[in-house]
This record gives structure tokens, sequence and C-alpha cells, in this order.
């Protein structure tokens, strides 16, 4: 059985809940295999499967395709799926319209949108038309040009006051969960404590209802230099490099394949 909202909800101050980032089929299977709670299928895969500067340039159409993936590869997770740039900035009836379409051509049970009390309306519009919400505040990527860039949000009085009337304005619209990402933890704690939702934190510290980490970070696979909030748990940028390396000096030296691997 997959997880379900009341679930979710059921654990906010009793038990953390865990989420990674999916795009793939074969991801997805072995993230559910963990028993991660949530998939997210962010609109970071413009960036970490795409090879975009930025997650602007993703499409509803990238999300539908990637999502769809993921849910075939999973049994319990909660699948969630991003909401892209400018998929419901524009109206109410565009976000319903997009949201509707990708819960349709995905079968996911969440759809994520960033923004505060701005996006409250269409928040309420998509979870009356029978669709989760999952609402998502502080560093939101899409804004990313009208932020100055990738910064830490909500680091003086004022900016943190407006951080936490969005959140309770998501909330109050009926979003089910709330990412923070990017956030001071005192903040973070402050949020949590404050709204019914649970909270997932991506560098929003300890006190949040639960954790998301791009998987591609986590594992190392990128290789370069990762976020602060980033735990790398494997480094297989580096196992997959020596693989690599040693795959070419096989076939050069043909020594790949050998007898093992020919058919007689």
């Amino acid at each position: 059985m997959r997880k379900t909202t009341l679930e979710l909800l059921s654990r906010k101050g009793v038990q953390p809940i865990s989420m990674l980032t999916a795009y793939d089929y074969p991801t997805a299977c072995i993230i559910d295999e963990a028993g991660v709670d949530m998939a997210l299928v962010g609109d970071s895969l413009g960036n970490v499967i795409l090879g975009y500067e930025n997650t602007l340039a993703v499409t509803v159409d990238d999300m539908i395709h990637h999502g769809a993936a993921v849910v075939r590869g999973t049994k319990q997770a909660m699948v969630v799926i991003d909401m892209p740039f400018m998929s419901y900035q524009a109206s109410v009836e565009d976000a319903v319209r997009n949201a509707g379409r990708i819960v349709k051509e995905t079968n996911c049970q969440a759809v994520k949108l960033e923004g505060g009390a701005e996006y409250a309306d269409r928040i309420r519009a998509i979870v009356n038309a029978g669709i989760p919400v999952v609402a998502h505040i502080g560093l939101t990527p899409q804004s990313v040009n009208t932020l100055g860039g990738y910064k830490v949000q909500g680091r003086t009085e004022e900016k943190a006051a407006k951080l936490l009337a969005d959140a309770k304005a998501v909330c109050d619209a009926g979003a089910f969960a709330l990412t923070l990402e990017c956030v001071p933890e005192p903040l973070a704690k402050q949020i949590t404590e404050q709204v019914p939702a649970i909270t997932i934190g991506i560098g929003a510290g300890r006190y949040t209802d639960g954790q998301v980490l791009v998987y591609q970070d986590m594992l190392g696979y990128t290789g370069g230099k990762t976020a602060k909030f980033v735990k790398k748990y494997a480094d297989l940028h580096a196992v997959m490099l020596e693989a690599f390396q040693q795959y070419k000096q096989d076939v050069e030296a043909r020594t790949f394949p050998d007898d093992n691997q020919v058919y007689n």
C-alpha cells in the first residue's frame, strides 16, 4: 500500500518522514525498496538529468515523462511531482489544468508548486479539484532570477515574518505538506510548530517533520561541490569513473571480452 496524506500527517511530531528525488524507473525501484516514504520527481531534473543551467526550461511534458516512470517503479512511496515554471503562475485555470494533466497522465499522488501567499488561490483550487498539494517556500529555484541567486532565505526579521506568513497561507489554502528550502534552523522550527502541515526540510535544519535530498547529491553522483546541507552517503562518481576508465583500457588492450564473455 502506498503512503497516504493522512498517514503522513499522523506522523507529524511523532516519526520523521524521508523523501528523496527520483527521475527514472530503476532509481525509483531502489528508493522504494529502501522504504523511503516519499519520492519527489523534482524539476531539478533540469539540472541533474537534462543538463540545463537551472530549472526554468523544464516543461510539463518533461515532468510527465519522468514522473510516469517513477510511479511505475514504486509501490509504497508517495510520488510527488513538481509543477514546472509557468505551468501555474499565469492563472488559477492553468494551475488546475496542468495539475490535473500531471496526475491523470502519471498516476502520481500529489503535485508540488513553489511560492507563498501569492499562490494560495492556485493551491486552494487544485486541492478543491481533488489533488493533494505540497507547497514550497524559502529558496524557490524557479524564482532564482528574482532572488538574485541560490541564497539562504529568511535571515532578517522582516523576511522571516514573511516566510512564516507564507507558510500559514499555503496551509490555510489546503497544502498537506510544506517544503522549506535553505531556511535558518530556528525559523524552520518555528514554522513546523505553527502549521498543521508536515514540513520537509532541505537545508532547513533538524526540527522539520522530514528531510529531502537530491539523490545525485547524497550519492556523490555528479562530483564537484555540493551545498552545505548535503550529507554524502557514497561517492558514485569516483566508482563510475574508475569503472569506465578500466573498461576503456580493457577494450584497447583486447582483454575484454575474454573467454567468459564470448559464445562458442
